[in-house]
């Protein structure tokens, strides 16, 4: 794959043999966010589990202290009094029977986090297929299927991140964008590793943590040190 010119500046900054320290790291992924825009910086980890075992599935949600610096939008499917509180908190949309049909025939997915009440799941069931393979799909660990609304709205909206291991091992998760500062990045990482680490499944063995490599949207990975976290 070939890259440009401003990919191959940054890469000629980076160690590839080198694990770097965390403020180090930061401080190196920023400097190579070179791009006219505020690029996202992104945390990925590999974690030594076999998430075709469903008992090594890791999985979650934390509130980054920070947030994405991403203006994130909600969807709620609820009615009567949830609905009420689900706009009062801040939800872009809201709605039930409605909504389903207005993904099912426009195809529309305006939205980045879907949460609804246990009543609306059976109705929410419907678009599996359509919410699943996004992973848009409420899910009662991640907080989104809740009868609390207005706290999982919230915290959606003040910086929550799902984290799920992939098929590969990897769990990828936005930390902040190249913009903030470094230890606002840093204390972004921190809570998300520390979750990460507290949902290590009994059944794993070895090294948990196997590598943590952060990026910008259009930069080089840079490996961190797993054993600082």
């Amino acid at each position: 794959m070939k890259r440009g010119k401003k990919y191959q500046d940054s890469l000629k900054l980076v160690d590839r043999t080198k694990l770097y320290d965390i403020q180090e790291g930061i401080e190196l992924v920023k400097q190579t966010a070179k791009a006219k825009f505020d690029e996202t910086i992104e945390a990925s980890v590999r974690l030594g589990v076999n998430p075709r075992h469903a008992d090594q599935q890791v999985r979650g949600a934390v509130v980054l202290p920070h947030g994405t610096g991403r203006t994130i939008r909600v969807l709620v499917f609820a009615k009567g009094e949830k609905a009420r509180e689900a706009e009062a908190a801040g939800a872009d949309f809201v709605g039930a029977e409605e909504m389903v049909q207005k993904i099912q025939e426009e195809n529309w997915l305006d939205f980045d986090v879907c949460v609804a009440t246990p009543d609306m799941m059976g109705l929410v069931g419907r678009l599996g297929r359509v919410l699943g393979p996004r992973g848009l799909m409420p899910n009662p660990k991640s907080g989104t299927v809740t009868m609390e609304v207005t706290k999982a709205v919230q915290d959606i909206k003040a910086g929550k991140v799902e984290y799920r291991v992939d098929r590969t091992g990897i769990i990828h998760v936005p930390i902040g964008k190249a913009s903030f500062d470094a230890e606002k990045i840093s204390e972004n990482l921190s809570v998300l590793m520390d979750a990460i680490v507290k949902a290590k499944p009994a059944s794993a063995k070895g090294t948990y943590l196997r590598s943590v490599v952060l990026a910008s949207t259009m930069g080089p990975g840079i490996k961190l040190n797993p054993g600082l976290f």
